[in-house]
């Protein structure tokens, strides 16, 4: 179970940083956009690393307040769950 949770969230957060890459590469083009909420779902699922270091890498939505508390906040709130995890079991 502990190989398929670790297999599971590397390919989350690939995903989240590559998705973060993809809509401002379609940004600077001019072409259809990723929809915010799809982007904050990736990050809700287990891709909170990669979708927040997509974006300061990639210097996407890092002037959206909501992006700049919101991804970081996620974040925090997958260590608390894995805090709790680790200690019960």
């Amino acid at each position: 179970m502990d190989r398929f949770l670790l297999i599971y969230l590397i390919i989350a957060n690939i995903v989240g940083f590559l998705i973060m890459g993809e809509d401002k590469r379609r940004a600077i083009k001019g072409m259809w956009r990723i929809p915010e909420k799809t982007l904050f779902l990736c990050s809700l699922v287990g891709g909170s690393i990669g979708t927040w270091a997509g974006m300061y890498t990639f210097h996407h939505k890092t002037k959206h307040w909501y992006f700049v508390i919101g991804m970081p906040a996620i974040l925090i709130l997958h260590l608390v769950i894995a805090c709790r995890m680790w200690m019960i079991g």
